[in-house]
């Protein structure tokens, strides 16, 4: 059953990104004093007293703006508010009534939807006159808070909560699937997100750097549930401009890593594999992330009966380290296999929650070592007196030997493939801890 959903809209800079990551309890969306700094919806899990509720952060909107990335900000806005059960209007009480607060307010009119006067940026003890014109919007007596200082937003949430529509349930979700989409920028990320969505529900533009926030997509199919986290494109060093925005987008991205499950690896087949995706790659790699390789605009390819082996040879010696991730060859504009991804993903998903019993294991290794001699230095040899799994996602395995020092990389690259071959472990790096103990 879909939460509720409640959208934070208004003109730019007054403030929706402060509050929404105030009420989300972290710092998702990018506070910068810059007008049109969020440009996506930007979706996260908020609660207020047990029930939980999906908040949406909009990039501020302009109705009369022409301008290409403004017009595709106030669309995305309207999305956010034909989504919504519980809008709240922010405006800001220093700058007072504006033109573009008349004109917000009447498209939430129109909408027809449940919305929230939310005066900011005002200490309740000292309240200025410009409070007052907000009564002349004709939504009810304005909520007076500080986004910045945190007051009055307790009030606010108690008359949030108050709207939710009933039919909606408000229980905490388990068992989601986060799926980041990293990559270098104007790879596609956005397009294929849209794609698997099948709505246009993040910004799509052929400028770099259209994407700057990590943005959290809630999408069910039957009974599985997928958070997608389109993420800012890295760029090399050397081509990121010295300001705080840029910066900023990097972090989130890195962080978005961080927090996911599982990580499509985004390639432009019309550029192929570059260091910066090694580089992305090898931070997915390095978290223990699950991964899928996602070879987009591979309709722009020009074929023959070599062009596909080449192409997979030059990523598989590229990614040796990752050569458990699947490459799936796709256009997310055209749409071509992007039907296989959801599959991979389950599979993946599934595949890092493996746990293989502790009896099972030694025998994999028993044989192993059979087949294959643990390696020896100066005349002692590695023996292996026991193996454990001590976790999952990622599959986590614990090794006790007499040596630590006769563990050779070789060795152990080689007992996890032995350990690959009987359970797969597709899509996701294998860890291992060697611990030394007494043959007693």
């Amino acid at each position: 059953m879909a939460k509720p959903v409640v959208a934070i809209v208004g003109r730019p800079n007054v403030g929706k990104s402060t509050l929404f990551n105030k009420l989300a309890g972290k710092r998702i969306s990018i506070v910068e004093d810059t007008p049109g700094v969020t440009r996506d919806r930007i979706f996260a899990e908020a609660e207020w007293l047990n029930k939980y509720f999906t908040m949406i952060d909009t990039g501020g909107i302009e109705p009369a703006s022409k301008d290409k990335i403004l017009k595709q900000m106030r669309r995305q806005a309207e999305l956010a508010i034909e989504m919504a059960d519980v809008i709240m209007l922010l405006v800001d009480g220093i700058q007072g009534l504006t033109a573009t607060d008349r004109e917000v307010a009447q498209m939430l009119f129109k909408a027809n939807k449940r919305v929230i006067l939310v005066v900011n940026k005002i200490d309740t003890n000292n309240m200025p006159d410009t409070f007052y014109e907000f009564y002349e919007l004709g939504l009810g007596e304005p909520n007076v808070i500080s986004a910045t200082q945190g007051l009055g937003l307790g009030d606010l949430l108690d008359q949030v909560v108050a709207l939710f529509p009933e039919g909606k349930s408000t229980e905490a979700d388990e068992d989601v699937m986060k799926i980041a989409f990293v990559g270098k920028p104007n790879v596609g990320k956005s397009s294929l997100v849209n794609r698997l969505l099948g709505e246009e529900r993040v910004i799509v533009s052929d400028i770099p750097g259209t994407t700057r926030d990590a943005i959290d997509t809630a999408f069910e199919v039957g009974e599985k549930k997928y958070v997608f986290i389109d993420t800012a494109g890295l760029r090399k060093k050397g081509k990121i401009q010295d300001e705080s925005i840029e910066r900023y987008s990097v972090i989130r991205t890195l962080a978005a890593v961080e927090r996911a499950d599982l990580c499509m690896i985004m390639i432009d087949a019309t550029v192929g594999l570059t260091e910066q995706d090694k580089k992305i790659a090898g931070f997915a790699h390095d978290n223990g992330k699950g991964a899928i390789i996602v070879v987009n605009k591979w309709d722009l390819i020009e074929k023959d009966s070599k062009t596909y082996l080449n192409f997979e040879k030059d990523i598989r010696n590229g990614l040796a380290f990752m050569s458990y991730a699947p490459i799936i060859y796709i256009s997310a504009l055209t749409g071509q296999r992007a039907h296989t991804i959801l599959d991979t993903i389950n599979e993946v998903y599934e595949t890092r929650r493996i746990r293989v019993k502790t009896g099972v294991l030694n025998d994999i290794i028993g044989d192993a070592i059979l087949m294959n001699q643990p390696p020896s230095d100066k005349g002692k040899r590695l023996k292996i007196f026991y193996a454990t799994q001590g976790s999952t996602e990622p599959p986590h395995f614990v090794v006790f030997v007499n040596s630590k020092d006769l563990m050779h990389f070789s060795y152990q690259r080689y007992l996890e493939n032995q350990i690959r071959s009987h359970f797969g472990f597709k899509g996701t790096p294998i860890w291992f801890t060697i611990r030394e103990r007494s043959q007693k």
